[in-house]
């Protein structure tokens, strides 16, 4: 089965920009406390909170570390951007499901002496300064699964899940 992929921007205060892809996620985080972060769905503010950070997650991540903070699964086949604040404190700050086309936009609040980074499906870190914005959109590029058991999806988050 095909799955979707993200493009992910780091456009920084300075003009430089910084590309990447992922399968899984791509997640802002703080290093040590709490970081101010808005997140927009095109031109619309969709939250604004301040929390550990925010994972902007494809189906594919949805069962890993979206998950563990909170945010739903996501079956595959519905090809949707999740979006999952980590320890926000905020009530209102939700875990949310848009719709493949939105272009996220994560801006950074003021760090002052706090420091954060962004990661892309686990890997290098890239250290983020205030005003720094992360876009993420739908990538054209897909990747290809192979099933490699008759089992369905929900079989294999059920026993990944102790259920089964």
């Amino acid at each position: 089965s095909l799955r979707i992929m993200l493009d992910i921007e780091l456009h920084r205060a300075d003009g430089e920009v910084v590309r990447d892809c992922a399968l899984n996620d791509a997640v802002v985080k703080s290093d040590v406390n709490c970081i101010g972060l808005t997140v927009r769905a095109d031109d619309t503010e969709i939250t604004d909170f301040a929390g550990d950070g925010v994972i902007i997650a494809t189906p594919t991540g949805s069962t890993a570390y979206s998950m563990s903070a909170g945010g739903p699964i996501v079956e595959p086949e519905a090809a949707n951007i999740i979006v999952t604040p980590i320890c926000a404190h905020a009530l209102h700050a939700k875990s949310l499901v848009l719709d493949r086309s939105r272009v996220v936009r994560v801006k950074i609040g003021r760090l002052s002496r706090k420091s954060a980074h962004l990661s892309v499906d686990g890997g290098r870190a890239f250290k983020l300064c205030s005003s720094d914005v992360v876009e993420v959109r739908r990538s054209k590029c897909v990747t290809q699964v192979v099933r490699l058991t008759q089992r369905s999806f929900y079989e294999i988050i059920n026993q990944k899940l102790g259920r089964g």
